[in-house]
């Protein structure tokens, strides 16, 4: 193992993956700081507690639409200055949104900074697949997909100490300010690293492949349980089983930690197995549902606190191994755009579960059917994925596949 990380040809390597991970890191928490700032900002906006979630969906319809966006641009300029582009971009409506003086101008902003941030995964991902090779891949994705985690986890921490010392305003102006100083860095040291010429395969081709299409559902799922238990968990332990809000919130903490420290645990651990992805993360999303369902029948602190890392590691182990999949079958020439589509679909899920949950909740008025209603999708993303057609090693894949069509001879 120790050569595994350490050999030269690797060691190389691990500046890029930094500067993408930061990059990812940033953004998340860009996107994460409206949730711990919504309250004090809604009140000195004039918006109502209802109106809030207005602010949420404007991000990540701009956040669905640049993932498609960015991965096409990453296939066709590189990733380094799509990844940069976007970051500095972000961080500037970042800056802009800690000035705004109506609800109107702050729902637009925050569609704008959506519109930037999605495009760094796209980007990130195809640089790393430029940079590492399958058997490596598992372990970066890894590494490079805990900076969603993370990101939850600094705004949560900083954005209400902010607060308290300052207002809501000066989180987005720090947070805008050091995303902004991210992107000159990487900028400036990242390297895009260029494989043999080949044809710029069709789009057509991606849009057309029924392996990316399921993936992409799989995400969904797999996201649907996700962001809906960190959307919606707090609330309904505080309403639902009457625990107080700071116990609640360290019950979200362990969940994110878990998640965070888990993913390139087990993207090593497949690398190293080399027996593919997919049955893992199928497994992930069984016991995510399972883990969601327990969840729902639990009553007190103690409970959701010994359950919350093991909900944790399944809401998020499945993250690494599905976007490790997506180079293997596109191909590393579409693997930008393959990336920024399956992502964009599998994000429908935190732009659609809030509503949901909360219409089943107000309906029933039930705790455990709210998570009920959580558990159908990671278990739906499941049985999506146990249909996709995994390549077994990247000199045999099936005939008909994206990525043989795209391969160099």
């Amino acid at each position: 193992m120790n050569d595994y990380i350490t050999s030269p040809a690797l060691r190389g390597r691990w500046g890029v993956l930094l500067l993408c991970w930061a990059s990812l890191t940033m953004t998340s928490v860009d996107r994460s700081a409206w949730g711990p700032s919504s309250l004090q900002a809604g009140a000195a906006l004039g918006v109502s507690l209802a109106g809030l979630g207005a602010f949420a969906t404007a991000y990540y319809v701009g956040y669905v639409l640049s993932n498609i966006g960015g991965g096409l641009l990453g296939d066709r300029l590189g990733g380094r200055v799509v990844l940069s582009g976007s970051l500095f971009m972000a961080g500037g409506f970042m800056v802009a949104f800690g000035f705004v003086p109506s609800a109107g101008a702050g729902i637009a902003v925050q569609a704008l900074i959506g519109l930037c941030a999605g495009a760094d995964f796209a980007a990130g991902v195809k640089l790393i697949t430029s940079w590492f090779g399958e058997r490596e891949r598992g372990l970066a994705m890894g590494v490079f997909t805990m900076a969603t985690s993370l990101g939850t986890m600094i705004a949560n921490a900083v954005v209400p100490r902010l607060i308290q010392s300052y207002d809501w305003r000066a989180s987005y102006h720090l947070f805008g300010v050091v995303s902004m100083g991210l992107a000159l860095l990487c900028l400036a040291l990242l390297r895009d690293r260029r494989g043999p010429s080949v044809r710029p395969p069709p789009l057509r081709d991606l849009v057309r492949d029924r392996d990316l299409l399921l993936l992409g559902l799989a995400g969904f799922g797999g996201v649907w349980g996700t962001y809906g238990f960190v959307t919606w968990s707090n609330a309904l332990m505080v309403t639902g089983r009457g625990i107080d809000p700071v116990a609640a919130g360290t019950v979200v903490v362990v969940f994110a930690a878990a998640g965070a420290a888990g993913k390139p645990v087990i993207g090593l651990a497949t690398d190293l197995a080399g027996r593919g992805r997919k049955r893992p993360a199928v497994a992930v999303l069984v016991a995510f549902a399972g883990c969601l369902l327990m969840f729902g029948g639990l009553e007190s602190e103690t409970a959701f606190l010994a359950m919350a890392a093991f909900a944790g590691l399944g809401a998020y182990l499945y993250s690494p191994l599905l976007v490790a999949m997506v180079p293997g079958l596109s191909g590393a020439a579409l693997a930008g755009s393959a990336a920024g589509g399956t992502n964009a679909l599998a994000q429908l899920g935190s732009v659609t579960v809030p509503v949901v949950v909360g219409a089943v909740y107000q309906a029933t008025g039930s705790f455990s059917a709210a998570f009920a209603t959580l558990a159908v999708g990671p278990l739906a993303g499941a049985v999506a994925l146990s249909f996709v057609r995994e390549p077994e090693t990247p000199a045999r894949r099936r005939a008909p596949s994206l990525a043989k069509r795209n391969r160099v001879p």
